[in-house]
């Protein structure tokens, strides 16, 4: 089935949403075995790969800043975030300022509810998976050579990021269909975790998504309510196509 450009940029936005999600930070103690460079690529690949296998949830405050760049506007929202990893990810964001909003993944459907206009969005991803794996393929859980298959990596720089040491990498997507909507996007890597503690999403246009993440807790128990949108069963549904 050919997929509309409507309901491509529909199936990018959420699946964008669903990329920031995943970057946030494990605390973990300073490693003895760090190496001395962090320029070696492939030792990064690997500290990343060994930090992914560990996580299984996660709950973190989050901000998001958008910036337009033609009009030189950018506009803020923060909340929270609940992951569980495994073979079915599941993910609630919960924004809380300026609107409340509400944003749920959980298998290969995503819903959005707005309690202000008492709306449900809901989008079936199973038939275009292959589409927002593309995105997903940034998240925890999925192998740095993976990752390779549809990014070209590259070191930019060593930077200190809020007292945490970091490399930046920057990823250019191989496959026109996600390089016509995201044009790069650049990771600082903590060296402590080797996971990702901030996001820069750029567009072709030049605006950008920064997306970071405080206040982390990892491998904790959630319970079954944590991916519920909470006040959504009497909410108006509407299928998007």
């Amino acid at each position: 089935m050919k997929v509309s450009r409507h309901r491509r940029l529909a199936l990018i936005s959420l699946a964008g949403t669903l990329l920031a999600a995943q970057a946030i930070p494990l605390a973990s103690a300073p490693d003895p075995k760090k190496p001395k460079t962090s320029r070696d690529m492939a030792e990064i690949l690997s500290r990343m790969d060994e930090s992914a296998k560990r996580l299984k949830t996660l709950a973190a405050d989050l901000e998001y800043t958008k910036m337009t760049v033609l009009v030189n506007d950018k506009s803020s929202e923060s909340g929270r975030l609940f992951f569980r990893n495994g073979k079915n990810p599941e993910i609630l964001i919960q924004i809380q300022k300026p609107d409340a909003k509400f944003i749920l993944f959980k298998k290969n459907k995503a819903q959005i509810f707005n309690p202000k206009t008492n709306q449900l969005q809901e989008y079936d991803l199973e038939e275009h998976s292959g589409l927002v794996q593309q995105f997903f393929l940034l998240g925890f859980g999925t192998e740095t050579g993976e990752l390779k298959k549809s990014y070209i990596i590259k070191y930019i720089t060593e930077e200190e990021l809020s007292g945490d040491t970091t490399v930046v990498l920057e990823l250019t997507p191989r496959k026109e269909a996600i390089a016509a909507e995201l044009t790069k996007v650049q990771l600082w890597i903590s060296e402590e975790s080797w996971l990702p503690v901030q996001q820069k999403f750029f567009e072709p246009s030049g605006d950008y998504l920064l997306a970071t993440y405080t206040a982390v807790k990892v491998n904790r128990q959630l319970p079954s309510r944590a991916f519920e949108i909470p006040g959504s069963q009497d909410a108006k549904r509407v299928k998007m196509r």
